[in-house]
Formats: structure tokens, sequence, C-alpha cells
């Protein structure tokens, strides 16, 4: 029997992971395909406290899990496909290479997936020109013209943004009209940095010799023709979808966007012994250090939650 399973790694599970190992709970992680989340496939990351130079996002995730692991925590590299809470309170959690485990409470830092495009040399080109995060990325394109894709509110908040760095920001939207707040689209629309490109979508990446990207084809889907734009990075600003998949039956109370909702003031879900930390549900900030304050949080929760049940 575990005491704690966190299911998931990035900054909010291994945070969780330090706290608990230090609080001597032994807890084990189930970190999935891809351990550290989407930090793994972020170049450098600027804006962590603590590195004045900056860290590459690999590298930042390498050292979390040093940490979490000397302080006892164990990791196994399997996806949980189930979890179930028992009639004596405590939960069984099925992965998808065929293991099960029990625990006596649960932590999931699973993260959200942003999307992309789905067009061709995209995957490999995140990092190198193609990304999902503004704020992460926005002050390595200083002075040299960029796009964002997308016309909610993210996609305009995102261009405005880029303003700060960029020459030139393009706002590419499939349709002829945002489908932001008013205000948000005012604000971005309203910036003379900020040039729309209405009823067009990206069909594919254009690289240089180095292998970034250099420009886009647009094309148009009112009248089919096909353009090239010169840009240095492509924003993409079309949503998340939180990694929630494997807790179907498992009575934890997701929102309409699919994202755990946590109690008030607590990380606990509304399932007695599940919480939950980072981006799973947390779709407003997003970032590295909100992630591993979160999961700072849940594991502080946890902790409390097993105190009280001895």
């Amino acid at each position: 029997m575990e005491n704690v399973i966190i299911i998931g790694t990035g900054c909010a599970g291994w945070t969780s992971a330090i706290y608990l190992g230090r609080a001597n709970l032994n807890p084990l992680v189930l970190a999935g395909d891809q351990p550290g989340g989407q930090l793994t496939t972020t170049t450098e990351v600027e804006n962590f406290p603590g590195f004045p130079e900056g860290v590459m996002g690999p590298e930042l995730m390498m050292r979390m899990q040093q940490q979490a692991e000397k302080f006892g925590t164990r990791v196994e590299y399997d996806l949980v496909s189930r979890v179930q809470k028992q009639d004596d309170g405590t939960f069984h959690v099925a992965t998808q290479g065929g293991k099960e485990y029990s625990a006596k409470a649960i932590i999931i830092a699973t993260g959200a997936s942003p999307r992309y495009l789905n067009i061709d040399n995209e995957k490999e080109l995140i990092g190198k020109g193609v990304t999902s995060c503004a704020t992460c990325d926005g002050a390595f394109y200083p002075d040299v013209p960029v796009c964002v894709v997308g016309g909610g509110d993210s996609a305009c908040e995102e261009a405005t943004f880029l303003t700060r760095f960029a020459s030139k920001v393009y706002l590419i939207h499939r349709r002829d009209e945002l489908r932001a707040s008013q205000i948000m689209a005012d604000r971005a629309l309203n910036n003379e940095k900020v040039e729309p490109v209405w009823n067009s979508e990206i069909t594919e990446y254009l690289t240089d010799d180095e292998g970034m990207v250099r420009a886009v084809t647009l094309k148009n889907n009112q009248s089919g023709d096909e353009s090239e734009l010169e840009v240095k990075c492509v924003f993409v600003a079309i949503g998340h979808d939180p990694n929630t998949q494997f807790l179907g039956d498992s009575g934890v109370e997701l929102d309409e966007d699919g994202y755990v909702k946590q109690g008030n003031h607590t990380t606990m879900t509304n399932v007695e012994g599940i919480f939950a930390a980072g981006d799973v549900s947390d779709h407003i900030y997003r970032q590295a250090i909100t992630a591993a304050g979160n999961g700072c949080q849940a594991a502080l929760d946890a902790e409390r939650f097993l105190a009280e049940q001895e």
C-alpha cells in the first residue's frame, strides 16, 4: 500500500514528490510516457526563479526529478488507465502496462496538452519556431515578425503580449471575425503592430538552412489562394486539452472544458483523498512556477489528509 501516488510529472508532480519525500512519505510517481511534461519540449526557460542565466527545459525537469529521488521518491514509467476509490477509502490504480497499485491518497499532475495544427514536420519544429506559449518564448524573438494562430481570448492576449518584442504580429484566423471577448479583440486589433489575416490557415512550415522556421504557407479558405508569409515563429493559440481521460469512472469532477475541479482554498477534488495540481486544473496561468507552487500545495494538503486518517 502506497502512501501517495503522484500521477504525472512536470513542475507540479516533481514538486509534490519533493515535499512528500521530505515528509518521509516515500511517494510513488507514475511518470507516463513523457516524463517532465511540456517543459521537455521547451528550449531555454528564462522565467523560472533561481536561474538568472536561464535553464533548458529538459535540464530543469531532470534536476527536479533528481531532487525528488534524493528524498526517497520512486518512479515508474507507465501510463495510468484507471483510478477507483475502494470501499475502505483507499484507491486502486491500474496502468496500461498491466500493473496495479493501491494508495491512501492520489495527486493528479498530468498537465494539459496544447493543441497544434497537425501539419507536416510540426512536431519536429516545436522549440525551433513553433510554440504554444508566448509568455515562455516571446522574448526570444525581438524585432522580427511572428504570427499567432487562433481567434479566442488566448490568441488575442498572446498577440498583444508579443508586440512588446516582435516587429510585427500577424493574427491568423480561419474566420473573418474573432470569437474573443470584445475587450480582448479590441486590445489586439487596435495595436498598430498587430495585423489580422482573415479566412486563412497555415498549410506548411518553411524552414531555413538551420532547420528553423523562416516563413509559413497560408491558404485562404474562401478563395483557395496560397501565399507565403515571412515569420520567425508561429505561436499556436487554439487551446489545450487537459490530460484527464483516465479519470472516466473515478468520480472526480471536471469542469466543462475537462479540467479537474479543486476545492475552495485546497487542492482536494470532490473525491476525498484525490488531489490535483498544475495545468490539469489550471487553464488560466499555465506557467512552470505556478504549477510548482500548486504541486507544493497538493503535497501539503495530502500530508495533512494522511495525518488526519491516522
